[in-house]
């Protein structure tokens, strides 16, 4: 997969604003923030296992909505710890 589709950018934007934690992607020594459409435009554009930092007083429900969405576009993910 070289690129991700707009609507799974959406999808994942939105997701991450729905949670009051913090969510930063891991990717390329970069650190974005997942609740950022322009940052995950730039990052989400190969095939890869993406990295997710989750820290907040919802954090429990963003890991499970955050891997929801990822493994619904075929996107792997794993949480920090």
């Amino acid at each position: 997969m070289s690129g991700i589709a707009t609507t799974a950018i959406i999808e994942i934007n939105r997701t991450a604003n729905r949670y009051e934690s913090s969510i930063v992607l891991h990717a390329d020594n970069k650190y974005i923030d997942v609740k950022s459409i322009l940052g995950l435009t730039l990052t989400l554009i190969r095939d890869d296992v993406y990295r997710l930092d989750v820290h907040g007083p919802d954090e429990t429900e963003a890991r499970k909505g955050m891997k929801e969405i990822f493994e619904k576009h075929d996107l792997a993910v794993r949480f920090e710890v």
